[in-house]
């Protein structure tokens, strides 16, 4: 890397002014030598006013503290567990966005970002760097941003798809922190059984979209015995990379990308990102591609499997929040589901336990005040839990309630069964289903 012309940190971050909006690549690819030379500043007095845009992010987070208020401003496009407090708190926001259109609100104007702070593989020959694990908004963000800052990270994987030019940045920094890494626990035996479920409603052939996390993970050991799957996703980990090692991913059915798995952006062990490195069979592209609708119901068999914190009745399905607490994001559910039900064969499966770890039912009669409903009850297809799948298309109100009652744990039926006597009157024991 001598021909590349570096500066330390606090110089590439002199040039972001009091007001300014600062888009950090996420997950696992977290510029952290960026964000703590920008804390120096705001100690020093320096600047003031700064919002942050991102994904979740893994690690520290100083810009979502109390003792950066009024200096710092989080607005994730996402909130994981680093910022969540103090999202609750007040002392950071979220913003609410589709996670395929994150990428839109830079280019469209709507954010108008005086910043992007990137994390970037070495160059190759022609002088493209890769964004690694972290494609998603980041591509949009070196487009539209005032100053671009790259740290050029040879544990960075070089990863094919959407490329940057090594000269589109105005200043570049070198730091070889490894990514971070994410180790997800074994599935419970109450997964396992969910996994179960959803792979008996996956076909050979099929495309899929999952997340990262013991679920997903517990799904993948359930198809190990599928053929052909291809995947089309937001983001994988290491279920998928083991089913693509057994050979049970190859891409061979799918229409478009065929042979290539796509994804925008990852979080999982090393072996992932070693995997995906200098991988021609493995696209790393913008989320605005990933997470299309009309791209996705291209691929025949499209499998969009995501989850929920509750599901009311009626089937609206709430995933980002427990009442007026953020939980998480939007994310890419609604994309996926739009996509997988426009798709030929395809299906939208939304999968969780029964209960809560507190022992509550998350089939509820009605969702908790405040809570958001990511996939409104029109959208709402397959319901999985440990009890069974349920498939809401096409059912009225009164037969969804027998049929999400039916999948909820057994404590829990008669409490529901009650609650929709009450909602619809006796006739809703004389549902023919």
């Amino acid at each position: 890397m001598k021909d590349l012309q570096f500066v330390t940190a606090d110089e590439a971050v002199k040039g972001i002014r009091s007001g300014d909006h600062i888009h950090l690549s996420s997950v696992a690819s977290v510029p952290h030598i960026l964000i703590e030379a920008l804390c120096r500043r705001a100690d020093a007095g320096e600047v003031e006013d700064l919002h942050f845009h991102h994904f979740h992010t893994e690690g520290p987070a100083p810009y979502s503290e109390e003792r950066y208020k009024g200096i710092f401003f989080d607005q994730g496009f996402f909130v994981g567990p680093n910022v969540r407090a103090n999202v609750n708190a007040g002392y950071a926001d979220y913003l609410p966005v589709h996670l395929g259109e994150s990428q839109k609100l830079y280019r469209s104007g709507a954010i108008r970002l005086g910043a992007a702070l990137v994390q970037v593989s070495l160059p190759d020959g022609n002088g493209m760097v890769s964004l690694g694990t972290s494609v998603d908004c980041s591509l949009a963000a070196v487009e539209t941003a005032r100053l671009k800052v790259a740290v050029v990270n040879r544990n960075v994987p070089f990863a094919y798809g959407d490329l940057v030019s090594i000269d589109s940045f105005d200043y570049l920094v070198e730091d070889n922190t490894p990514l971070v890494t994410k180790d997800f626990a074994e599935p419970t035996p109450t997964e396992m059984l969910i996994g179960r479920n959803c792979a008996e409603l996956v076909p050979d052939g099929a495309c899929i979209q999952m997340g990262i996390g013991a679920l997903p993970n517990a799904l993948a050991a359930q198809l190990t015995s599928h053929k052909n799957l291809g995947v089309h996703t937001e983001m994988f980990a290491d279920g998928i990379l083991r089913l693509i090692k057994k050979g049970v991913v190859n891409g061979a059915a799918k229409e478009i990308d065929r042979g290539k798995v796509v994804a925008s952006f990852l979080l999982g062990s090393d072996d992932v990102y070693n995997f995906i490195d200098h991988n021609p069979d493995v696209l790393m592209k913008d989320i605005k591609y990933t997470n299309d609708p009309w791209v996705i119901s291209r691929l025949s068999n499209m499998m969009a499997i995501n989850s929920a914190t509750e599901v009311d009745l009626t089937g609206q399905i709430s995933a980002d929040s427990i009442g007026t607490r953020i939980f998480s994001g939007t994310g890419g559910q609604l994309d996926f589901v739009k996509g997988a039900t426009m798709a030929e064969g395809g299906k939208s499966i939304t999968a969780f336990a029964s209960r809560t770890n507190k022992g509550q039912s998350k089939i509820v009669p009605l969702l908790n005040p405040g809570a958001g409903v990511v996939t409104p009850r029109a959208d709402a297809h397959w319901i999985v839990t440990e009890y069974g799948a349920v498939d809401l298309y096409g059912r009225s109100l009164q037969e969804r309630a027998k049929l999400l009652t039916s999948i909820a744990h057994p404590d829990d039926r008669e409490m529901l069964e009650r609650a929709a006597f009450e909602r619809f009157g006796p006739h809703i024991h004389f549902v023919k289903l």
